[in-house]
């Protein structure tokens, strides 16, 4: 059976998009479908590729039970848009982004990872890589809220 893919990505990858990749994996590992999802993130750019994350996304995930440290940044690749159905973006420049890389038979959605925090009242999700750690607090708790969201849509999607 192939696997649902979900790939998260913000510009460098090293801070928003392993913080969502290390929550989703966290809370699909309490489901019974856990297997049935591929879980990744990458970034836009290249500059960070094969960095861990950021010191600072660390130590909150680690703080709240979250394992990202073994992650490294990527580039989204072509090869991304034919093994992963879901791809959300962090904020409009990258969903910008990735629509004008996006190969015309892709099949997946471009989402933004906000829209499955309606309530929040925000579509975009702020890179606190120039802020300080309460800055990736606050970024964490809006991506647990956001990331509940959408495993609700996944898992209920993944009915057979």
């Amino acid at each position: 059976m192939r696997k649902t893919g979900v790939l998260f990505v913000c510009l460098g990858n090293i801070c928003r998009s392993p913080l969502a990749q290390g929550v989703l994996e966290q809370r699909l590992a309490q489901t019974a479908d856990a297997g049935r999802f591929l879980v990744d993130s990458c970034g836009t750019a290249a500059f960070n590729v094969g960095k861990e994350p950021d010191p600072r996304a660390i130590a909150v995930a680690e703080r709240r039970g979250y394992a990202i440290a073994a992650q490294r940044a990527r580039q989204i690749s072509d090869e991304d848009f034919r093994n992963f159905r879901h791809i959300v973006a962090m904020d409009n420049s990258n969903l910008l982004t990735l629509r004008g890389w996006a190969p015309a038979d892709f099949s997946g959605e471009l989402r933004l990872l906000m829209q499955f925090a309606p309530d929040s009242g925000n579509t975009q999700l702020a890179d606190p890589y120039y802020e300080g750690a309460e800055a990736f607090d606050a970024t964490l708790s809006a991506i647990e809220t956001a990331v509940d969201g959408l495993l609700g849509m996944l898992l209920r999607s993944a009915i057979p």
